[in-house]
């Protein structure tokens, strides 16, 4: 979807149309959840501070998020999306891969599905959608982002491996800021560099993820559609409008966020084994600490002393914290259920 969570509140306010529009907090604290493409001409970008965006764009409107309405939007998409495959993965509420080899309309050309896809989302939404297709999942994604807002791309087979020559490292999907800046140390600057590494060599620099890149710099990714993703983490995090210095604030700061991860992690019966604290100081440095139990942690309480257990450490403090997470992984299989309680053990 086109610069989802605003286009969203554009369509549901007339007053936003065409106007440069931030969806997120405009307090000191706040982050930028999602910009309008008004936005983004002046470089606004999610995940930037609301104070680096203001200053930006100083005629930026901040709108608060509305979850509950771009999940309903994400059903009404999820459904179209269900009259042409049921090969569908979701990455997020506004983003999906497709397997359209076979679809249930019968057509021969995605391109095509593509395009009566992205008529039908603005048909029933009244917001647009961009698309990539290609022959596998990472070219799908690059091509996404082509013709946006409101536009389609393709990568054919005979393309693929000429496109990937030819951009630039820090473009592909899956490398991140750090990581190019190690490859580009190494000198691989493009995806013809990057073909250019032996196996050897990308799996000894970049250890599990260098089969990965070994391949992508050749066009080739062979994973399929996962419609049932596994889930490989829980967590939640807050943003403190005033830095925490004292412990027991902390811990009570801590508090509505353990509170959300166990509603989310009890309702879905995923018990992990593995707890991280992440810490954001007032400088944007960040920890994490974690610990593994030799059983899942079952409720509430068990993850509160661990978390409390990784969190006391950390004080006192130097400088002033931003931010707490918590998140949980590591989940025991579903039929590994106790019925009774468990008592905790902590791997220390």
């Amino acid at each position: 979807m086109d610069a989802f969570f605003a286009s969203v509140e554009q369509r549901d306010d007339p007053d936003l149309r065409g106007k440069p529009v931030a969806v997120g907090g405009a307090k000191k604290r706040g982050v930028v959840a999602a910009a309008s493409y008004e936005a983004r001409q002046f470089g606004v970008r999610s995940a930037m501070p609301s104070v680096t965006a203001a200053r930006k764009c100083p005629d930026l409107i901040f709108v608060k998020p509305r979850f509950e309405i771009y999940k309903k939007v994400s059903a009404q998409i999820h459904e179209i999306f269900g009259q042409y495959t049921d090969l569908i993965e979701p990455l997020s509420l506004d983003e999906a891969y497709l397997d359209v080899t076979e679809n249930f309309k019968g057509m021969a050309i995605a391109s095509e599905i593509a395009e009566a896809i992205r008529a039908r989302i603005f048909e029933v939404t009244g917001l647009t959608a961009s698309a990539g297709i290609s022959y596998n999942k990472f070219l799908a994604k690059m091509a996404s982002g082509y013709n946006k807002p409101n536009g389609q791309f393709v990568i054919t087979p005979a393309k693929g491996p000429a496109f990937v020559e030819t951009l630039p490292i820090e473009k592909f999907h899956g490398i991140g800021p750090a990581t190019a800046a190690r490859m580009k140390a190494l000198g691989i600057e493009t995806g013809a560099d990057l073909k250019a590494k032996p196996l050897p060599f990308l799996q000894e620099k970049f250890r599990s993820s260098g089969s990965y890149y070994y391949w992508i710099a050749r066009g080739v990714d062979h994973r399929r559609v996962k419609t049932d993703r596994i889930r490989k983490s829980v967590g939640g995090e807050n943003t403190f409008f005033d830095d925490v210095h004292d412990l027991s604030e902390a811990k009570e700061k801590l508090a509505p966020i353990i509170d959300k991860v166990w509603r989310h992690a009890e309702a879905k019966a995923l018990y992990g084994r593995t707890l991280t604290l992440k810490v954001k100081y007032s400088d944007f440095a960040i920890i994490t600490r974690s610990r593994t139990t030799s059983h899942p942690l079952r409720t509430r309480v068990d993850v509160e002393a661990v978390a409390h257990t990784l969190l006391e450490p950390v004080f006192p403090v130097k400088k002033g914290i931003r931010l707490l997470g918590v998140s949980l992984s590591g989940f025991a299989d579903r039929s590994d259920r106790a019925d009774d309680a468990e008592q905790l053990s902590l791997a220390l």
